[in-house]
């Protein structure tokens, strides 16, 4: 008898609901105000995604203020008050142990900008004209 030896690959359902209450608890943190520092006064900042460790003992909260301006500044407060935010969040995650917190600039806006401007290119619609051509 053959035993299966394949692992999955990418994570698991519980790290993606655990990633999704973390995300949802810093977007109301975040809508709230609550964090008192003069780079975050004003700040609109989205979480498009928090992904989990295994063993959820850190999550990995990629980040964006709106329009993008001051990201890594942004990043460098949120990462100082971290452990304020993991106390703030933590009621809200219903976990024995809160997660730790780590914060990234979240450049999926900017990867967008590079596919979306490579497609629209001269060589891709010269490309594509040619197969609507063919049919």
């Amino acid at each position: 008898m053959k035993r299966d030896t394949h692992k999955p690959t990418g994570p698991s359902q519980r790290m993606l609901r655990v990633g999704e209450l973390v995300r949802h608890a810093l977007a109301a943190l975040f809508s709230r105000g609550e964090i008192e520092d003069p780079l975050l006064a004003g700040k609109v900042i989205t979480v498009p995604e928090v992904r989990m460790t295994p063993d959820l003992k850190l999550a990995n909260a990629y980040v964006m203020p709106l329009g993008g301006e001051g990201s890594a500044e942004v990043v460098a407060a949120l990462n100082r008050h971290h452990r304020f935010i993991r106390g703030r969040i933590a009621p809200e995650l219903d976990l024995k142990f809160p997660p730790d917190l780590r914060f990234f600039v979240d450049n999926t806006f900017e990867e967008f900008g590079k596919i979306d401007a490579l497609l629209r290119s001269e060589r891709v619609q010269r490309d594509l004209g040619e197969d609507e051509d063919d049919a």
